[in-house]
């Protein structure tokens, strides 16, 4: 069943190319340019506008660009619209963490925790929803307003560990340790449960919403049916069907854009209206507020629609032979190279577009080497939402980093694909008996889309 959808929507959005001889139960997908990407290769590759947005979307575009790159201020400020900051805080604005709508990364020493950020939780509440700690809340702050603690300030290690390819060819891998110094209000629980997240890009994420529902349910087999050694399962969260964040733990570009306002900068919302303290955190309590709530309903719909409106960059040549590669290991299976919109009544430039993201924004289990421990709604602490590959070359050129998975431990793609277990294991080890010349091209090609 997943596979017959798998080739239905490639098909359908002139993925699909004959078969080299290379043993795969998928064909391999050929690059092709989909109307709602941009040919950009420049550092602005992941902030421009869908090419095909009307003059009124358009022109919203860039009033939400505008108010996405705004730092936002302590109340009282003589901006009413614009403060409201903290007290706990991780950001000032949306682009601190998402610079030029790309990727974050794990600090160095004495770098800032921009763009990173730590998800706690001390147990699983109803339907597996993480249990907040009942002094620091869900997320660490690493940042508060003037005469008040931040949270934490979060220092990490890394350990090594050597393998090597089947060639001979070594490598290492590095394992993040997270030490939590200095604790702003009282010791952590010695049970804390901990996820490291770096924040991912944001491009491409109204199409990836406006893909129907009933498409994932056709790609998800939680039972594994086909006995393929894949089960994709949908991450069901309240109000929807998770599709953003690393555990797909927001249902819709609304709410993720919501839930970063609060948790990551103290900003309430109509979705969101309780700040992101504790009442054990008392002194925050006596910070004033920046309105009730302070983020109004129309500029959190300015910055939902922007993000709505970012355009993917389309794929940069490459030889074909990685493509090959990519579809012998198996990776399609998880990371489907094409999916189609539906229709979109509010924006109808999104409707009933195919497009390339490589992604079923199902939940995987990627084996226990990447586990965090923190299971959230139906994900577990090894199941990850498949993160989408289109534009990854890019990364380094927009954000100054090639730092990949949901905590940045991988050192570029060969790296990450190396982390791969779980339902990955095969491909991972498919990865590891190529060639030097047949890893490169594997890479070539992951960095190309």
């Amino acid at each position: 069943m997943r596979l017959a959808v798998f080739r239905m929507l490639a098909a359908s959005a002139g993925l699909l190319s004959c078969c080299d001889g290379s043993p795969s139960r998928f064909e391999p997908p050929s690059p092709v340019q989909t109307d709602l990407s941009v040919a950009d290769a420049t550092r602005d590759a992941f902030s421009l506008p869908l090419p095909n947005l009307n003059d009124a979307h358009r022109s919203a575009f860039f009033v939400g660009n505008s108010l996405f790159n705004q730092n936002w201020l302590t109340a009282p400020a003589s901006v009413a619209d614009r403060d409201g900051l903290g007290p706990l805080f991780n950001a000032r604005s949306c682009s601190s963490c998402h610079f030029k709508d790309g990727r974050g990364k794990p600090p160095e020493p004495g770098e800032p925790t921009r763009g990173f950020l730590l998800r706690i939780s001390v147990a699983e509440g109803v339907d597996g929803a993480p249990l907040p700690d009942g002094t620091y809340g869900d997320q660490l702050q690493t940042n508060a307003l003037l005469g008040l603690p931040a949270e934490v300030k979060v220092q990490i290690q890394y350990t090594e560990q050597a393998g090597q390819f089947h060639d001979g060819e070594p490598y290492t891998l590095r394992t993040p340790h997270y030490l939590l110094n200095e604790p702003g209000y009282g010791p952590l629980p010695s049970d804390l449960k901990l996820s490291a997240r770096v924040a991912p890009a944001v491009f491409g994420m109204g199409l990836l919403e406006a893909v129907p529902e009933q498409t994932l349910v056709a790609l998800a087999d939680p039972d594994d049916r086909d006995g393929d050694g894949i089960s994709g399962k949908l991450n069901r969260v309240p109000n929807g069907v998770g599709r953003f964040g690393w555990k797909a733990e927001q249902p819709n570009v609304r709410s993720q854009v919501a839930a970063a306002f609060v948790g990551d900068m103290g900003i309430t919302s109509a979705l969101f209206a309780h700040e992101n303290h504790t009442a054990l955190q008392g002194a925050c309590a006596e910070q004033a507020s920046g309105g009730e709530p302070e983020l109004s309903d129309a500029a959190l719909t300015t910055v939902e629609s922007y993000v709505r409106t970012l355009a993917a960059p389309g794929a940069r040549k490459e030889d074909g032979q990685g493509r090959a590669l990519f579809a012998g290991a198996g990776c399609p299976a998880c990371h489907v190279p094409a999916l189609r919109t539906g229709a979109v009544a509010d924006l109808p430039e999104l409707s009933r577009q195919s497009f390339a993201p490589y992604t079923d924004l199902l939940l995987h289990d990627l084996g226990e080497g990447l586990s965090d421990g923190r299971p959230s709604y139906r994900a577990s602490g090894s199941e990850w939402r498949t993160a989408p590959l289109w534009g990854l070359g890019l990364i380094e050129l927009v954000n100054g980093h090639g730092l990949l998975l949901h905590d940045g431990r991988a050192r570029g793609v060969a790296e990450a694909i190396l982390w791969h277990g779980g339902e990955a294991q095969a491909a991972q080890q498919a990865f590891v008996n190529m060639s030097a010349a047949e890893r490169t091209a594997l890479v070539s090609f992951v960095e190309s889309l």
